[in-house]
């Protein structure tokens, strides 16, 4: 499970308590956005910490236990942000620097200001001017990243869900955008849509057939 440990080490270090953890969902899907949270958790409120127990990688829960975390994180957190970049700013700007856009919108929510931010993966935002450091597998160690990865991931799902509605064709709802074998079948029997990302392989292809 993670935990406060890093979050900790770095608040000593540089006596500092604002520290945001990032991630981001959707990097690898063939439509949808790309949607990036951030999460200043409460490092010494004991009470707080409690209710945050069951806080991890978003990958490693239920759709559901991610939807009543979802309503426990916000309600726990010292403050939190959510961004995202479109599948037309993902095909311009490519994937990376789409990714580093969600995650600087995420940020410019968040009040107060954090003081330290703590990235999962390699990702590095060069035009934030607030110190942070890369954590590879950071949202199976470090506890405001994994809350950050369950924020992401359930604001991404609903609008996905959302949008099943309106394209039944595609069957959103069941694989949010990536690429199974549902998708890739719909994708041959149907005309990509605005909502595809027209610059990843699989939908560029169907397009030039």
């Amino acid at each position: 499970m993670p935990t406060l440990d890093i979050e900790h080490r770095v608040a000593q270090k540089r006596q500092i308590s604002l520290i945001a953890g990032l991630d981001e969902v959707g990097r690898g899907a063939l439509a949808g956005p790309v949607v990036a949270a951030a999460v200043v958790l409460p490092l010494h409120d004991l009470e707080k910490l409690e209710r945050l127990a069951e806080v991890n990688d978003s990958k490693r829960l239920s759709p559901k236990k991610r939807e009543q975390l979802y309503d426990i994180i916000i309600a726990n957190a010292v403050a939190h942000g959510i961004g995202s970049a479109s599948p037309i700013r993902i095909d311009n700007e490519g994937i990376m620097a789409a990714t580093r856009h969600a995650m600087r919108e995420a940020l410019h929510h968040i009040q107060p200001e954090p003081e330290f931010l703590l990235i999962d993966g390699r990702i590095r935002l060069k035009d934030v001017n607030i110190p942070q450091q890369a954590v590879v597998k950071g949202d199976l160690l470090s506890l405001s990243i994994a809350a950050a990865s369950i924020l992401a991931k359930v604001k991404r799902d609903r609008y996905m869900i959302a949008l099943a509605d309106l394209y039944p064709q595609f069957g959103f709802d069941h694989h949010k955008g990536y690429a199974t074998p549902q998708h890739l079948a719909a994708l041959q029997e149907n005309e990509p849509i605005a909502l595809h990302r027209h610059s990843f392989s699989p939908v560029r292809l169907r397009l030039i057939e």
